[in-house]
């Protein structure tokens, strides 16, 4: 029997192996080696790696990376949250607000960072025009060294938000009634209910949501490179966007390769700490 299961479950390990392990064995081979167009490969070991640390735009990259991470993921957690229980409380409407609601992150990345470029624009956007509506001074949004990382941040938040939203709201539908009726019996204000039951019980269907979002933040390219490309100078230039121009803009790809490993190590610590948050809650 033991043997008919290690049979099942080889198509899937090969899977895992072939999809998963091959490729980052061989960046991680490639990310030892000097490796360009202009010859064959030489192994030249952790000086890629060296080097990342005398790069200030790796260090450029990595603050951006990490900014960009932390303002989106805690924005969508709140937002996201706020909006499932908007949803589970208004009964007669969910289904119709929730399928209006999946429509942003369900749009093709080209089509949301087209349709942001067009509306932020500072000519002919329609955010500035609002502003000026309004009496508020026009932004450069998306060419300002110092709102450019906001910006992109409020983008992917305004995609990502109801994702969460409908993780979240399945945390909710699946709470035990018998608690909220032993507080309706107890008198409780609906603002004590949340925060001392709901909260608490919800906090592992949001670690899981946050694991879920931190893995595609961390590697965050599209709409950065549809939008901005990186700039203005480097001031929206993640780590994924430095290692794409280092490997298909300069042909550097051992050192392109190192950057992405880099990259991967970053996204596999947040993954662990971020689980083991989420057990921590859970038990």
């Amino acid at each position: 029997m033991r043997r008919g299961f290690l049979l099942l479950c080889a198509p899937a390990v090969l899977f895992t192996l072939v999809m998963i392990a091959f490729p980052f064995g061989y960046g991680f081979w490639m990310s030892l080696q000097k490796f360009d167009f202009t010859g064959a490969p030489q192994f030249i070991g952790s000086a890629n790696y060296l080097r990342l640390m005398d790069d200030p735009r790796f260090w450029t990259g990595m603050r951006v990376t990490i900014l960009l991470y932390v303002i989106s993921l805690v924005s969508q957690l709140i937002i996201g949250t706020y909006l499932a229980v908007l949803l589970h409380s208004s009964k007669g409407l969910r289904n119709l607000v929730r399928t209006v609601i999946i429509s942003p992150f369900i749009m093709p990345p080209v089509v949301v960072g087209m349709t942001w470029l067009v509306l932020l624009d500072p000519s002919i956007g329609a955010a500035n025009y609002v502003l000026t509506k309004v009496g508020l001074p026009p932004s450069e949004w998306l060419a300002s060294p110092q709102w450019v990382v906001p910006t992109i941040a409020m983008i992917d938040t305004w995609q990502w938000s109801p994702y969460i939203a409908l993780i979240v709201l399945g945390g909710l539908q699946s709470l035990p009634v018998s608690v909220y009726e032993a507080a309706q019996i107890d008198g409780a204000p609906r603002r004590a209910v949340f925060w001392r039951i709901t909260l608490p019980l919800l906090m592992p269907t949001i670690a899981t949501a946050a694991i879920l979002r931190s893995v595609d933040l961390l590697r965050f390219f599209d709409i950065i490179y549809i939008t901005t490309q990186g700039g203005p100078g480097n001031a929206s230039a993640t780590l994924n966007i430095y290692g794409f121009r280092m490997g298909f803009e300069f042909f550097e790809f051992g050192y392109a390769s190192a950057l992405v490993i880099t990259l991967s190590t970053v996204v596999l610590g947040s993954v662990l700490a971020l689980t083991r948050l989420r057990n921590a809650v859970t038990w």
